[in-house]
């Protein structure tokens, strides 16, 4: 049965449904002591700020996950950076996260280097506690009651985990495996609740021949996967999800041990919509793909949302245009990386 309407009539069904856009992206807010993010942000001065403000208004996501961005625990930086944006149209009243696993100390020699408190020697790498840590940005309403943070999820408890040789075994026994955390936050849509699976890995590099780093990485993905089959000790997830975040490795190029996220990208629980950019670039691979580049690596595929199965995307891409693109100089400005997004449909 068709409604009554004025130039095109819709099903009943597709009226009710609810599109939203989620998004992630790195933007490279981790500053090299705690309060210098808020200090630049109050400040209004900062171009990189200024440029992930504009990219943040042409995004237009619905839902953002962002990584790389500095924690403090009244969440002022969240709240300067929402006011911001706000200033430039796009409102974010809800705002959440979680104290990261970065920068807080195992007090333990990780690196080996003959002393304690270093910023490899904390659960995640980090100069301080909280650097670099992950953030929710919402249109709509965030369940912060029913949010669960399993970024105390210790290593060694993984089945099948990828420990280095040699690990002392005091740390292996307060070793956390999420580098930056491992987050459950329900979105309140009107459909009910969409819960976002947020993570960031560590990077496989800047280890030695141990592969703590790439051993790490790869079991970061390998959690999710574990936890998407309900083989780990926590309560199975109900309703749809996003799965989402900077996995810190490409599937296809790049160092790393790549069955992790491969493995990832191919359980039967998600859909990998193939986000892709505009810009044209070509190298080994699909560039279109990626959602970073640096000098030395290039292009890589590093960050992802990958809804639930059953949930209907509509529509994905990395924010990636051409240099021509009035867009470009903001992007560049603003981090390494490039936004990923994708459309979906809430019955």
């Amino acid at each position: 049965m068709l409604l009554a309407c004025g130039v095109i009539c819709l099903p009943a069904d597709d009226l009710v449904a609810e599109t939203l856009r989620v998004a992630t992206w790195n933007v490279g807010l981790d500053r090299t002591g705690p309060g210098l993010l808020v200090q630049d942000i109050a400040g209004g001065d900062d171009p990189q700020i200024a440029a992930i403000v504009k990219v943040l208004v042409a995004l237009d996501a619905d839902v953002i996950l962002l990584t790389s961005v500095d924690y403090d625990r009244q969440g002022v930086a969240l709240g300067l950076l929402a006011d911001q944006a706000r200033a430039g149209g796009l409102d974010y009243p809800y705002r959440f996260a979680f104290r990261p696993n970065t920068g807080t100390q195992t007090g333990f020699d990780v690196d080996g280097n003959g002393r304690i408190g270093d910023a490899r020697d904390a659960q995640g790498f980090g100069l301080f506690s909280g650097q670099g840590g992950m953030a929710v940005l919402s249109r709509l309403p965030l369940d912060e009651a029913g949010a669960r943070d399993f970024s105390g999820y210790l290593w060694r408890d993984l089945p099948g985990a990828m420990l280095p040789e040699g690990m002392e075994p005091g740390l292996v026994e307060v070793q956390r495996l999420a580098t930056t955390g491992f987050w459950d936050v329900p979105v309140l849509a009107e459909a009910g609740p969409l819960h976002l699976l947020a993570w960031h890995a560590t990077p496989p590099v800047f280890d030695g021949p141990e592969d703590r780093n790439g051993r790490r990485n790869h079991d970061e993905a390998a959690f999710w996967s574990r936890f998407l089959k309900g083989s780990l000790p926590m309560e199975p997830l109900v309703g749809p999800f996003v799965l989402l975040g900077d996995g810190n490795l490409d599937p296809a190029d790049g160092d790393g041990l790549r069955e992790g996220i491969a493995g990832l990208l191919a359980d039967p629980a998600l859909q990998d919509p193939l986000p892709k950019g505009s810009h044209g670039r070509s190298e080994a691979g699909d560039p279109a793909l990626d959602t970073a580049i640096y000098d030395d690596l290039g292009g890589l595929r590093l960050d992802y949302v990958l809804p639930s199965v059953g949930v209907r995307v509509t529509g994905s891409g990395v924010l990636w245009p051409p240099e021509s693109d009035p867009l470009w100089p903001d992007l560049a400005a603003a981090s390494h990386h490039f936004p990923v997004w994708v459309d979906i449909e809430l019955p």
